[in-house]
């Protein structure tokens, strides 16, 4: 088995995890993973993640032109612009994931951390959460908008529309997307109630410990 082989396989697979556990659904999000000589495996337009074929994935050169396979996501443009921005980045997931999207569309939310420190692992593979302008699906000058946070934030929220997180590996991309949606869920069901998040000290010593 090749490393690209292996690679389709456990977009595929984590494809069907996200899918058969309400993560997304219909033909919503999409998934990238990056290849050794600088290329992309990307999950293609219109594909439900819970049934992706291995052998139909879009395949990417190095410049982001399509080479093979069917044909990519319109949103492309957002992995793209976040391994352009974040180039040691080894996969980049997009949900449109129900709790983080909720987030996405509340008024007076901080556009600048998006969520507060509620637990230690969100604040360990999130950190701080900017909420990107509202654009069209599919309207490339949404990359310009993610570009300009990406260098500093390895995950975003797109307003009214839902998270792009990269990661140095697929599975780490979808842990920390994964983590995002749980902290969404956690932080609506809270709303109202009085929250004892993490203090700025307990928020810098994750930080410092876990980078």
């Amino acid at each position: 088995m090749t490393a690209e082989t292996k690679l389709a396989d456990d977009i595929c697979r984590t494809g069907a995890s996200l899918f058969e556990r309400g993560l997304t659904h219909g033909s919503t999000g999409n998934i990238s993973a990056a290849l050794p000589d600088g290329g992309w495996l990307m999950t293609p337009t219109g594909s439900s993640l819970g049934t992706l074929d291995p052998g139909r994935l879009s395949r990417l050169d190095a410049t982001g032109r399509h080479i093979g396979g069917d044909k990519p996501t319109k949103e492309a443009f957002l992995h793209t612009c976040m391994y352009r921005e974040r180039p040691k980045s080894g996969a980049v997931v997009h949900l449109h994931s129900t709790h983080s999207v909720a987030v996405s569309c509340l008024d007076g939310v901080d556009h600048a951390n998006c969520l507060p420190p509620i637990t230690a692992y969100y604040v360990m593979r999130i950190g701080k959460l900017p909420l990107v302008p509202y654009f069209p699906p599919g309207d490339e000058a949404l990359a310009e908008a993610v570009a300009k946070l990406a260098g500093k934030h390895h995950a975003v929220l797109l307003a009214n529309h839902g998270p792009v997180v990269a990661g140095t590996s697929l599975s780490a991309a979808q842990d920390a997307i994964e983590e995002l949606e749980e902290t969404a869920k956690l932080f609506l069901m809270l709303r109202g109630e009085r929250v004892r998040a993490l203090t700025q000290e307990q928020v810098a010593e994750l930080q410092a410990r876990f980078g």
